[in-house]
């Protein structure tokens, strides 16, 4: 039986990209498999309290220097994006669609969507920026949207980040190897220990 972990996230989340770019290292170093758990990490902001680090200046001008130590020693790019935050609503129902559907393009449509938003620092609160950005990914930008206004699709999102926030996620990217949670992907170290043992 292949080992999984369960793994929920945020595209508006900086430290979920550097995650992501991990992904394979961890599948490789662990034979496990992530259960890709899209939720809204506003929403999950907004029901504990916690707040985005750039809400306090000295942190947030701090935290993106931290961050790109992190990628540059994953040798993985990263550039500040000046539109952030990015308002990811649309984009992880979009995603959240796919999932529902199997859609074998989903991964694809994830490194799409994080390398416009921490690679090419995109501006995708522009609905116009993040169509264009589909559609050279080859991607029916139309169909997306269609698919992300759904209620089956809405109605996913929200309960996956309900049952983020009731068990006792309070950030992104969060992990979960059983009942062990590890936050941050600043944790994949704890993580590949956990699934190895």
């Amino acid at each position: 039986m292949t080992k999984t972990f369960e793994y929920y996230f945020d595209f508006g989340s900086l430290a979920t990209y550097l995650a992501h770019t991990q992904m394979d290292k961890i599948r490789a170093e662990t034979g496990a498999q992530p259960i890709y758990l899209p939720m809204l990490l506003g929403a999950v902001f907004k029901a504990t309290g916690n707040v985005s680090p750039v809400s306090v200046p000295a942190k947030g001008k701090y935290i993106f220097v931290d961050f790109k130590r992190f990628a540059d020693s994953y040798g993985v790019p990263l550039n500040n994006n000046p539109f952030f935050p990015i308002i990811t609503t649309t984009l992880m129902r979009m995603l959240t669609g796919l999932q529902m559907r199997s859609d074998a393009r989903m991964h694809e449509f994830m490194d799409v969507i994080f390398k416009a938003i921490w690679v090419d620092a995109l501006n995708l609160n522009d609905p116009e920026v993040v169509e264009r950005v589909l559609q050279e990914a080859n991607f029916d930008a139309a169909a997306l949207l269609h698919l992300a206004n759904a209620q089956e699709t809405k109605d996913r999102l929200k309960d996956v980040t309900t049952q983020a926030v009731e068990r006792g996620v309070f950030g992104a990217p969060t992990f979960f190897v059983g009942e062990q949670m590890f936050w941050g992907q600043d944790r994949i170290e704890q993580l590949k220990a956990a699934l190895k043992s």
